[in-house]
């Protein structure tokens, strides 16, 4: 995972115009200025989190805990631009949300600002604002799983266990609640989630500040830092986040522009926030060059800067590192890489499993993947291993099944124009899996589609087929980091062996090696990089862990060819651009990169023979998933499983091209949009995503009937267009009020459309 050390930096707010007052008497004085407000959770803590050694804090129920001294001290702390309370480390020190109201200090607010983290797997639910006038205002409030971490607002390099220390970073992530500006707010109930207890998710809260609301134009600028990304010019650019702290809309006449001051460098191209409503941000990003040579890395100290036109300014404090050096082999430099914009707006690639598994084909429908054939005929307690003795004989090996992997109908230009169909930006193909049959020529291996099998360079036909005939697609490689029976290192402890008889077997192919990460898997992982220039490498299962010069090597090699390349959460070390959840979603907004993959198959990504049609995943279920996902900042790998010949079944390609329909018609909601700051859904229908300064869509599963009800404060204002995506484009009457949000649909419209229907918000 990505370690960042946390920076305390400094937010500061010029004001046109007073903070908005309080309609009521309150309880406590309603705060003054704009400067967020702590909230002390004192009475309310109920957990012990932070330790000072092994086992004398217990986080999750199982005795494991934050590292004391690699959190912030008790008292005042000040992380991405917003101050807290963060709490001691002497006895309870978090809330376990299970239900609990915290009291406000009566005020008038747009955020609350929460440091939270989940054990045992993200979760949360449902925060509920209670105002003064006795009304309610609800969102999303959940966060990752602290083991996921690295990214956070505050990063350990470590966690204790019960007896010692366990090196994994963990993290405690930055999360938000919306807040209605226009009333008082009194008290959050927290949701309701689980005591700690071991296998069992529990959503625990650190601290909790509260960003008052400001009448006329107000800004505050967050979370800003250099990056190692560059513009298609070649310019560095910084990352900032813009918050609307007003009661006004940024607008054309009132946008913010959004500059880099710092020694020896200018702003080559600033960002503006032309459309904001009140309480809502917006990521941006300014380019930068150096004014004077300055070696590439240099830290100065530097500003982040956003000017309202005709109104305010805010300003934040960093320490900028101009230039981008090239990559060294260590954490430090790697932790510097990001995921490229490319990949942040592409939201939907294909994932292909094709290898010697895809001859047998085979497994229980939807509970196990038919990729792991060989590793499940060695199970006598596995149906494969039953099936394999009925199918093909007690004596047929695993390799036998080489010569049948024969690739005699595969088209590598039909594949590409395929995944260009469906609507997918990248793709990524399986270089090598587990069994440890590459599909490109290696000469490590023998063991290799050129040697054997298709006798074809399978990697290279497909990715030169990409850049010849869909170049707006990039390519990417999956590569297994073990090989469950390579004689040099085996993952499962053994050379092959027939599963019957225990009789070894030669592993067919296979060149003598000393040492299985030096002389096999790092020499491979640098073949693929050099012959085939990846965009995207994904690693899998993480161990025997690649070594870092090769990801120095594969960045360095991207940019000298001038392009952004990106790496996944799998490879053995503690960088990486993204997560990768598999056959699972996460819950709610995960600010981190991250990227979902599951196949068309009900579970499985290798093609399975036995999985009949009826049984795949549908184009509305493929089309909602996407949705959901790029709502809470995901991207969706959709695997598909071509036969050993190189057909993709008919099944797999229509599902794909409907989903590209459906792109066609509604792709704008969701290429290069951005998650929305407040939350990603409203119920279990409703999806928001946005287009920076242009629209704001928000998409239904359910077919619209004559109104559409969005329980969310949606930004629109008096005399925009709402309009319904693939109908005749005329502006449909809507009313927005409390924070809810109708929509009539006429009957033409609802007629309309099909999987997901989406609504743009037209900020124009």
């Amino acid at each position: 995972m990505r370690r960042r050390v946390s920076r305390l930096i400094l937010a500061v707010v010029l004001l046109c115009g007073p903070a908005v007052p309080a309609t009521a008497a309150a309880a406590t004085p309603a705060p003054s200025g704009t400067a967020p407000v702590p909230v002390p959770l004192t009475g309310l803590v109920n957990d012990d989190g932070i330790g000072g050694s092994p086992g004398q804090a217990d986080f999750d129920g199982s005795h494991y805990s934050y590292p004391a001294d690699q959190v912030p001290a008790a008292g005042a702390v000040t992380l991405g631009g917003v101050p807290y309370a963060f709490p001691g480390a002497d006895g309870d020190d978090n809330v376990v949300a299970l239900g609990q109201d915290v009291a406000l200090p009566r005020g008038h607010y747009v955020t609350a600002y929460v440091l939270g983290s989940s054990s045992y797997g993200q979760t949360g639910g449902t925060a509920t604002v209670h105002y003064a006038d006795g009304g309610t205002t609800q969102a999303a409030l959940s966060a990752p799983d602290w083991y996921s971490g690295g990214t956070g607002a505050v990063n350990a390099a470590y966690r204790y266990s019960p007896t010692d220390t366990d090196a994994h970073p963990v993290a405690i992530f930055p999360l938000s609640v919306w807040l209605d500006p226009a009333r008082e707010a009194t008290s959050i109930t927290l949701p309701t989630t689980a005591s700690p207890a071991a296998g069992t998710s529990s959503l625990h809260v650190f601290a909790l500040s509260l960003q008052p609301a400001v009448h006329g134009y107000a800004v505050r600028v967050g979370d800003a830092a250099s990056t190692t990304k560059t513009t298609a010019a070649g310019r560095q650019i910084v990352e900032a986040t813009v918050a609307n702290l007003g009661d006004q809309w940024l607008s054309p006449d009132h946008r913010a522009t959004v500059t880099v001051t710092a020694p020896g460098v200018q702003t080559t191209a600033p960002a503006t926030v032309d459309r904001l409503a009140p309480g809502d941000s917006q990521r941006v990003e300014v380019a930068i060059a150096p004014t004077r040579p300055t070696a590439a890395g240099t830290a100065v100290p530097g500003q982040v800067t956003a000017r309202v036109a005709g109104g305010p300014s805010a300003a934040q404090d960093l320490t900028l590192h101009v230039g981008v050096p090239a990559y060294e082999a260590s954490d430090a430099s790697l932790g510097t890489h990001q995921a490229p914009d490319w990949f942040s707006d592409a939201k939907f690639g294909i994932f292909i499993h094709w290898g010697v598994y895809s001859v047998p084909a085979w497994a229980p429908v939807g509970q196990e993947y038919a990729e792991w054939y060989w590793q499940h005929m060695n199970d006598p307690n596995d149906p494969t291993y039953a099936h394999h003795a009925e199918t093909y004989g007690k004596d047929f090996s695993y390799d036998s099944f080489i010569p049948r992997f024969t690739a005699a109908k595969f088209d590598p230009q039909a594949w590409v124009r395929l995944f260009q169909d469906a609507g997918a930006k990248y793709f990524v193909l399986t270089s090598k899996h587990h069994e440890g049959f590459s599909l490109f020529d290696t000469a490590v291996s023998d063991r290799n589609s050129v040697k054997m099998g298709p006798h074809k360079d399978l990697v290279g036909s497909l990715f030169a087929a990409a850049r010849k005939y869909t170049p707006g697609v990039h390519p990417g490689v999956y590569y297994s980091l073990p090989e469950w029976y390579d004689p040099a290192l085996p993952w499962q402890g053994h050379g092959p062996q027939n599963p019957y008889t225990g009789e070894p077997e030669p592993y067919t192919g296979y060149k003598p090696v000393q040492d299985y990460v030096a002389d096999l898997q790092a020499p491979q992982m640098e073949e693929l990089i050099h012959k085939y220039s990846p965009d995207v490498m994904w690693c899998d299962i993480g161990t025997p862990a690649a070594p870092r010069s090769v990801f120095a090597d594969y960045l360095n090699h991207a940019a000298s060819e001038g392009h952004q390349v990106t790496y996944d959460d799998r490879c053995g070390i503690p960088t990486h651009d993204y997560t990768t959840p598999e056959y699972a979603k996460y819950g709610d907004t995960v600010v981190a990169k991250w990227e979902a993959s599951r196949g068309l198959d009900p579970f499985s990504y290798g093609y399975n023979a036995a999985t009949p049609d009826s049984a795949y995943m549908t184009a509305e279920d493929a089309v909602q998933d996407l949705v959901d996902i790029v709502s809470k900042n995901g991207n969706f790998l959709l695997d598909i499983g071509p036969r050993a010949d190189g057909t993709i079944p008919q099944v797999m390609q229509d599902r794909l091209r409907a989903i590209g329909a459906w792109l066609k018609v509604n792709g704008e909601s969701v290429y290069g949009t951005s998650y929305w700051s407040r939350e990603a859904s409203a119920g279990d229908d409703i999806r928001f995503t946005v287009a920076p300064n242009k629209a704001f869509y928000i998409t239904s599963f359910a077919r619209p009937g004559g109104q559409v009800t969005v329980n969310a404060p949606v930004p629109v204002r008096a005399g925009q267009r709402i309009t319904l995506l693939g109908s005749d484009g005329k502006p449909l009457k809507w009313t927005a009020s409390n924070g809810t949000l109708t929509i009539d649909v006429p009957p033409a419209a609802r007629r309309t459309g099909q999987y997901a229907w989406v609504f743009k918000v037209d900020w124009s």
